[in-house]
């Protein structure tokens, strides 16, 4: 004897091999068609008959099923509840074969449009007006897979549909997966086994790699736009009230930055002041006169946290007004927040106190790195009639720069570190700073090494440093909460935001506060705030400044600031990595370089910053150097597929220091 049964909503037949008890109570031993064995209670039985080949019963039945016209089997029954068995001679007849009572019964089953299940066995049929409904979705369904199945097929031909050319970008970065574009899309993409975005450039939607990498960037961190709104902006009334009262700084100032820059928050300047003494200024610019916490300027910066930096072009932390007006640029006397330190003709700082002021500071030149970099060494220096303005100048802070790195790497060989040797560059060692020059229209790509531990850059970071050691002391003498810039130890939290002083072991350093770029970061704004109080009102500026002593609000920020700082810097990165790969492209492939083992089978293109694996070179010391050929480079998953051509003869490790901030 077979049985008819429910099982996970579907009617399935098994074989009887056993039962027990009557009526209601009854159960049955069975195997289903499957083989497996089954207990069956009276109340998941539908029907029990007779069958030589279950199976074919079974199959002869869903087909009898498809058959069936729900809508004459709706007319048919009573507005009653009714068993199957009772609608199936309605519908067949009196003469009833076993497979037509049970494709009935799966008809029945399938159909919850026509049909509500009351019970076992038993169904009412559903009222007209829900019927209604019930067909009209199943009809706008069948039109809505009819439209999938068309964009679909448009999208696998590389066309984009009209219809989803204005969701491009919702549908790379933040679909609706419920909706029918999605679907299609998705669709589309399973079909062919293409990434999305490679998909879209081939239906012509998006222009290139670039703009993927970018747009998704963009969605996360920037939703509303990355540019500001044209009316956020303030109004010269409201600048000359930020700058009231500011007394006029009796010091010609210069500036030390790459060409491309044009937030300029900080310059130098040195006036002798007898004795064969010179006041050392290090002049920050201070949009934090303006700028007040919980303003709608704060607001954006809060936001934002960082000017955002990557390879030909940024996304500013400020607007473009700020710049104008705070930008350290020459020919003109800007807001300023100063620190004044006095020094000797040979660098030494003296034991007169540093001083702090607020004032309008006078800029006489804005050097580029670019034009002066190259010329500037020790012999250029020691010429009388150099070409160089604020020649003089720059020689004693050469002097200073050399006397503050030394007293430095004295703290860092304390601390377990070993010392960095000024201006020294290790020829086994890669390096580690590129510029990187885009040209506009055709993107043409030129990847620099940056001089780092040149004379100009030397004195630029010194001069930082030693502002933000100085300022960050302080700002905790004076019992002021502070974002304080800490490495110490291993591990992930090695560096990181506190607002509390701690060492900075990288640069050798005991108290360290980021204060010397306020216009790109929103760590040292926060610090130009307390830096203003403190300067204004002494011993009582933990009454009067923004984030009083054991603040919670700027222990938030401390953690917001260090999350969003990593995500920009990861981002800067991987477009890095972008033009790198841009850079092997437009040698032509395949192209021959050279490159050095790291570990692991990771390795290095000597000229650029690009780690690709070469598991070749896996079983190889450390710097061994290969060369390789790019045979293969994917813009969309920023990877290379390179081979060993050659292998040269290893080159002992030798490179010095440990990775940490760069100051600026």
């Amino acid at each position: 004897m077979q049985l008819l049964h429910e099982e996970g909503g579907e009617l399935r037949i098994a074989t009887v091999l056993s039962s027990s008890g009557a009526g209601d109570t009854q159960s049955w031993q069975a195997s289903a068609l499957s083989g497996k064995h089954l207990k069956l209670k009276s109340k998941e039985v539908w029907l029990q008959f007779e069958a030589t080949n279950p199976q074919a019963v079974l199959e002869e039945a869903h087909g009898i099923a498809a058959t069936i016209d729900l809508q004459l089997l709706w007319d048919c029954a009573s507005d009653h509840e009714f068993a199957f068995q009772v609608i199936a001679k309605e519908y067949f007849g009196d003469t009833i074969s076993t497979p037509q009572l049970i494709g009935l019964a799966i008809a029945l089953q399938g159909a919850p449009v026509y049909f509500r299940r009351k019970g076992r066995g038993a169904f009412m049929r559903a009222p007209f007006e829900q019927l209604q409904a019930g067909l009209a979705a199943i009809e706008r369904k069948q039109r809505e897979l009819l439209q999938q199945e068309v964009w679909q097929s448009e999208l696998i031909e590389g066309k984009l549909p009209d219809a989803l050319s204005t969701q491009v970008n919702s549908l790379l970065f933040h679909p609706d997966k419920n909706s029918l574009a999605y679907k299609a899309f998705h669709g589309a993409c399973e079909q062919t086994g293409e990434h999305p975005a490679r998909l879209l450039m081939r239906c012509g939607a998006l222009d290139s790699p670039l703009s993927y990498h970018h747009g998704q960037f963009i969605q996360a961190h920037f939703p509303k736009g990355e540019g500001f709104a044209s009316d956020f902006r303030f109004t010269n009334a409201e600048f000359e009230k930020a700058i009231a009262g500011l007394p006029t700084a009796q010091v010609k100032a210069f500036s030390i930055d790459d060409v491309g820059t044009t937030e300029i928050d900080d310059t130098l300047s040195l006036t002798p002041i007898g004795d064969g003494l010179y006041r050392l200024g290090i002049h920050i610019a201070a949009p934090g006169l303006l700028i007040q916490k919980g303003d709608r300027f704060d607001q954006v910066a809060r936001e934002r946290m960082s000017t955002v930096y990557f390879p030909g072009d940024k996304i500013t932390m400020l607007p473009e007004q700020f710049v104008e007006y705070f930008s350290l640029d020459a020919g003109s006397a800007r807001p300023a927040v100063s620190l004044y330190i006095e020094i000797d003709a040979l660098g030494h700082r003296t034991q007169t106190p540093p001083q702090s002021a607020l004032e309008l500071v006078p800029i006489d030149t804005n050097l580029r790195l670019d034009d002066w970099e190259p010329l500037v060494d020790e012999a250029f220096l020691a010429q009388e009639n150099s070409s160089l303005p604020h020649h003089e100048a720059l020689t004693r802070l050469w002097f200073l720069a050399q006397n503050e790195h030394q007293k430095r790497q004295e703290q860092r060989v304390k601390d377990g570190l070993r010392a960095e040797v000024l201006g020294q560059a290790d020829p086994n060692a890669l390096i580690r700073d590129f510029n990187f020059k885009i040209t506009s229209p055709t993107n043409e790509i030129v990847i620099e090494p940056r001089i780092r531990g040149s004379i100009l850059d030397t004195i630029v970071a010194e001069c930082m440093i030693l502002c933000n050691r100085i300022w960050g002391q302080a700002l905790a003498e004076h019992g002021l909460p502070a974002l304080f810039r800490i490495q110490k130890g291993w591990g992930a939290m090695r560096t990181r935001m506190q607002t509390t002083p701690g060492p900075h072991e990288g640069l050798g350093v005991e108290c360290y506060a980021w204060c010397t770029s306020p216009l790109r970061r929103y760590a040292d704004l926060v610090n130009q705030w307390q830096l203003i109080a403190m300067i204004r009102n002494g011993v009582t500026a933990k009454m009067t400044a923004p984030f009083p002593p054991k603040d919670s609000e700027i222990m938030g920020i401390a953690a917001d600031f260090d999350a969003v700082y990593l995500q920009y810097g990861e981002y800067q990165s991987r477009m890095e990595r972008y033009w790198c790969l841009r850079w092997l492209a437009q040698a032509g492939l395949p192209h021959s370089i050279y490159a050095r083992h790291l570990k692991e089978g990771m390795a290095r293109i000597e000229p650029i910053p690009f780690h690709l694996p070469i598991p070749e070179l896996a079983g190889h010391p450390r710097l061994t150097r290969a060369k390789i050929e790019i045979m293969e480079i994917d813009l969309l998953d920023l990877a290379a597929k390179a081979r060993v051509i050659e292998l040269e003869a290893n080159t002992s490790d030798t490179s010095t220091g440990a990775e940490g901030d760069l100051p600026e």
